[in-house]
């Protein structure tokens, strides 16, 4: 696990006592549920029947879609503390494989989820709980997947206010 106190403003290079810093923290609540949001969906104590490499996996994806390289590096390099390079190149191959194997119907649906909300539909779900993936496993990967571009917009704002305060 890699430990982080605040995954944006480590990604950002962002001090919290910084006036960004202060300002966040003035929405200390929000703040909070944030970064447990984080750890709840990508690296949870008790991962449930969705394993912490797939977590990563699928976190990669989306911020590979989303095209946000700081936050892809941070979860390759989780992905890669937890799985080897066979699980980090499938999560970087776009697009996912046709197979029936547990990786390529997890990265379609990531897939489907992110870039095609509306298609989504019961044969989506049947295929994952094919894999053995429970009601509550099935919504812990839509939630995870989902949370991704939550981030990158979280970031991207960040990312202009950090260039406000510089101009």
């Amino acid at each position: 696990m890699i430990a982080i106190p605040d995954l944006a403003e480590h990604l950002l290079g962002l001090d919290a006592a910084s006036p960004l810093g202060r300002l966040r923290r003035q929405r200390a609540e929000i703040l909070g549920h944030e970064e447990a949001t984080y750890r709840a969906l990508v690296l949870p104590e008790a991962p449930g029947g969705v394993s912490l490499a797939e977590r990563a996996g699928l976190a990669l994806r989306g911020a590979l879609i989303e095209r946000e390289l700081p936050l892809a590096a941070h979860y390759r390099a989780l992905l890669a503390a937890t799985a080897d390079a066979a699980v980090i190149a499938a999560a970087e191959a776009f697009p996912a494989p046709d197979g029936q194997d547990r990786l390529s119907v997890l990265f379609r649906y990531a897939d489907r989820v992110t870039e095609r909300p509306a298609e989504c539909g019961q044969d989506d779900i049947d295929l994952l709980a094919a894999l053995g993936l429970s009601p509550q496993d099935i919504v812990a990967v839509t939630q995870l997947v989902a949370f991704i571009p939550y981030q990158t917009r979280l970031l991207a704002g960040l990312r202009q206010l950090q260039q406000e305060r510089a101009a």
